[in-house]
């Protein structure tokens, strides 16, 4: 839904299980009306979508997508971005590190997000930009026994991900200049990603995406060295997600002002609350005894702990940190685990929701994308008590962003 003149607000609907496309807009018809009459009874109500490489090809075949448009239609509801991040099943499965697979290194990578791109382009309403997210590129530990921080070691991993990457602009661009339809793929940096924090991130888009897809289009449309670049910076951009960024301890400031002084443009912020835990406020064992209860088989849940001097430390779950007698010195703990928005405080355990105020203030001083979509995927998986009414905690989210926009 439209919240002003430069924002348009939804939830991900990668919060409800189903990868075929029938159990997607099963879903979408039972929860969309009820969440529309309670938030936007009177305007178009926008939708996030997240599609499975199985529903994307079902959705493209046999009029799926022409029946879908008359829905849209019918209910007041439009499109305007699609989650392309997890390929296969995201629900009731074990996703862990299979959330990266395939990675940008493999052309069915390519071929998954081109048809996430076929279906948005058919359902952006005319006049608004349009994105879909995707991967870091790949995971780290996949590519190295002790995940690096020397960024050049991934370099044929970056190599092949930029050259598939360049593709995708091409096919944009290429529908820019028939259409005027500005539609871009917007990279998400994650906890243990190729890119996870705002030098990942800043390294592989000034030295790998950018150039590689500028050369591309410059040969591709005979497109001189400035038009190739501001093409390739309108069709590749940032998924922000305020949650993986406030997991790496980052400041949204400095982060947004260093992307837009290197020319990066902001394609979504993804509004998204990490798990918090102050050591220094709480006894470590009963936080670590509330801690246990977020420790679940399904999703990666990267912790980045702060020493008392400011040092930051890495593990690749919530198991390894919580068995790491080091972990238990630090004076703060945050976890990658998409805790509700609306709330800041379980009981011993906090959020990182003061770091989504920061961003929606940001936005509002300095409008940097018309995208904020609500992301909030572990209902499922949450411990017992925090377990409320999908529909009704939907809700919550997004009137939560509401009242501070």
């Amino acid at each position: 839904m439209r919240l002003n003149a430069s924002s348009h607000l939804t939830y991900c609907t990668n919060i409800h299980p189903g990868e075929s496309w029938a159990e997607v807009l099963a879903s979408l018809q039972q929860h969309i009306p009820a969440i529309k009459a309670q938030l936007a009874p009177s305007q178009a109500f926008g939708l996030g979508l997240r599609l499975s490489d199985l529903a994307s090809r079902e959705l493209l075949a046999d009029g799926q997508l022409a029946g879908f448009k008359q829905w849209l239609q019918t209910a007041d509801c439009y499109v305007f971005t699609i989650n392309g991040f997890p390929f296969g099943g995201f629900h009731g499965v074990r996703v862990k590190d299979e959330v990266h697979r395939p990675d940008w290194t493999t052309r069915t990578r390519v071929d998954y997000t081109r048809r996430l791109f076929r279906i948005l382009a058919e359902l952006l309403p005319p006049g608004m930009d349009g994105g879909v997210s995707t991967s870091p590129l790949s995971y780290k530990p996949w590519h190295s026994n002790s995940p690096t921080t020397n960024l050049a070691d991934y370099w044929s991993v970056y190599e092949q991900s930029a050259a598939h990457l360049a593709l995708v602009a091409e096919d944009l661009y290429r529908i820019f200049r028939r259409t005027g339809q500005v539609l871009h793929l917007d990279i998400e940096p994650e906890p243990d990603g190729l890119l996870e924090n705002t030098e990942d991130t800043l390294y592989a888009f000034q030295e790998w995406i950018i150039p590689v897809a500028a050369s591309r289009l410059a040969t591709s449309f005979g497109l001189d060295q400035v038009q190739a670049e501001r093409a390739a910076r309108q069709h590749l951009q940032i998924c922000y997600d305020v949650c993986h960024f406030a997991v790496a301890f980052e400041d949204h400031g400095q982060s947004l002002n260093q992307f837009e002084a290197a020319g990066l443009r902001i394609g979504r912020f993804q509004i998204s609350a990490a798990l918090r835990a102050d050591f220094t406020t709480s006894r470590a064992s009963e936080l670590l005894a509330e801690l246990q209860n977020f420790d679940e088989p399904t999703y990666l849940h990267q912790v980045t702990t702060r020493q008392s001097d400011g040092q930051l430390h890495h593990y690749p779950d919530l198991g390894p940190a919580l068995a790491a007698p080091a972990a238990q010195q630090a004076e703060e703990w945050r976890i990658h685990f998409h805790v509700p928005i609306f709330v800041n405080q379980y009981k011993n355990l906090q959020s990182t929701q003061p770091d989504i105020v920061e961003v929606l203030k940001l936005q509002k001083l300095q409008p940097r994308t018309q995208h904020l979509e609500v992301e909030t995927y572990t209902w499922e998986v949450l411990p017992a008590e925090l377990r409320l009414g999908l529909t009704d905690s939907i809700v919550r989210e997004l009137a939560w962003v509401i009242a501070r926009v």
